[in-house]
C-alpha cells in the first residue's frame, strides 16, 4: 500500500534520520495468566513496524503493520481478541493519522472486520472523511473488498464464556468488576527516517459496553493524534476519561511547550487522574527522538525499539532492554 510522501521541513539534514517505534498493548490490571503472552505480543508488534521502517519504509506503514499484528493477535482486545457487548456482538473502533498533512482515518462501531485499523486507513485514503461509523463502515468495507468474519472467529471461547458469566450478575457487581476486566486498546507510534511521524489505535471496547458505545480510540485527538510539529501519541486505558481531557491533543499540548515527553505524559495523566478520576496510559514520540511509555493503571504491556535496543516493560517503573538480532 503506497504510503504519504515527502521529508518532514523540519529536518532538512542530507543525513537521514533513525527510526524510533513505540507500541502498546493496552492499560489495565493484566492478569499473570496473560502478562507473558502480552509482553511478547508488543515485542512482536514493534520489530514488525521496526522492520518496516528500516527496509524505508514510512511512518504511517510502521503503525499499520505494528497495529495489525495486535489486531490478529487474540491476546489482545483488538480484532481477533475483541471483547463482546450487551448483545453478544463484537463492536471495533480504529483510528490512524500521519503528521506530515496531518491526514487522518477512522471507524467506529464497524462489525466483523478482523483489521479495522487497514478500514481506518482505506477511510483516510480512498473517501473525503476522516470517520465512518457503524452500518457505513460496514457497507463501505464490503465496497472495497475487505472480508468480513463471523463473530465466533474473533472472539475466544474464553470472552465468550466470560461474558456468558458477568452478564447475570447486577449492575454493582459488574461495575466493580469491570476495571478487571479485558477492556482496552492496543496502539503505535513510529517516527521515521525521513523525521515523519503517525499513530494508529485499535480497540474492541468494554465488554458488556452498549450496543454503540464507542470509546476515545477512533477519536482523533484522544485516542491518539500526529503532528510532525509536535509528535505522535496513541491513549489506552477508560475511554470516557481520556475523551474527557482530550488526551493525545493535551501531551501533544505539553511537548509544543518544550516539556520532555516522559513529563508531558506523565503530567496529562495525573491531570485526568485528578480531574475526572481516570486511569490510562500513553505512548508518545517527538519530532527529535525522544520517546515515553507511561501508565498509571496496574499494568501496560509496552514494547520500543531506538537504535540497537528493543526496549520493553509491563509493571510501574519497569524496563528491560535486550539486543536486536
Amino acid at each position: 500500500m503506497a504510503e504519504l510522501g515527502g521529508q518532514n521541513p523540519l529536518f532538512t539534514n542530507i543525513e537521514k534520520m533513525r527510526p524510533v517505534m513505540v507500541v502498546h498493548g493496552g492499560a489495565w490490571a493484566i492478569p499473570d495468566s496473560l502478562a507473558e503472552a502480552s509482553v511478547a505480543g508488543v515485542k512482536a508488534a514493534a520489530r514488525a513496524g521496526m522492520l518496516n521502517l528500516t527496509r524505508g519504509g514510512g511512518a504511517l506503514d510502521a503503525v499499520e503493520v505494528a497495529v495489525r499484528m495486535m489486531e490478529d493477535d487474540p491476546t489482545f482486545d483488538a480484532g481477533h481478541g475483541a471483547v463482546l457487548n450487551t448483545d453478544g456482538e463484537v463492536e471495533l473502533d480504529a483510528m490512524i493519522m500521519e503528521g506530515r498533512t496531518l491526514a487522518a482515518g477512522a471507524v467506529s462501531s464497524v462489525r466483523n472486520i478482523a483489521n479495522p485499523v487497514s478500514l481506518a486507513r482505506a477511510v483516510m485514503e480512498k473517501t473525503n472523511h476522516v470517520m465512518l461509523t457503524g452500518r457505513g463502515a460496514n457497507l463501505f468495507a464490503e465496497s472495497i473488498g475487505v472480508p468480513t468474519l463471523p463473530t465466533q472467529a474473533l472472539v475466544s471461547e474464553q470472552e465468550r464464556n466470560q461474558w456468558e458469566h458477568y452478564k447475570h450478575y447486577d449492575v454493582a457487581i459488574k461495575e466493580y468488576f469491570n476495571a478487571r476486566w479485558p477492556s482496552d486498546t492496543v496502539g503505535a507510534v513510529a517516527l521515521d527516517c525521513c523525521g515523519n511521524v503517525a499513530c494508529a489505535t485499535s480497540t474492541g471496547g468494554i465488554r458488556n459496553k452498549m450496543v454503540g458505545r464507542v470509546g476515545d480510540s477512533p477519536i482523533i485527538g484522544s485516542g491518539g493524534y500526529a503532528d510532525n510539529e509536535k509528535g505522535a501519541v496513541s491513549c489506552t486505558g477508560h475511554g470516557e476519561s481520556v475523551l474527557k481531557v482530550t488526551l493525545a491533543r493535551l501531551i501533544l499540548s505539553h511537548m509544543d511547550r518544550g516539556t520532555p515527553v516522559s513529563a508531558a505524559v506523565e503530567q496529562s495523566l495525573r491531570y485526568m487522574a485528578v480531574r475526572v478520576h481516570g486511569a490510562g496510559g500513553a505512548i508518545a514520540v517527538s519530532p527529535s527522538r525522544e520517546w515515553a511509555a507511561r501508565f498509571t493503571t496496574e499494568r501496560m504491556a509496552w514494547a520500543a525499539i531506538d537504535g540497537d535496543l528493543l526496549h520493553y516493560g509491563l509493571n510501574p517503573q519497569e524496563e528491560f532492554k535486550e539486543p536486536l538480532i
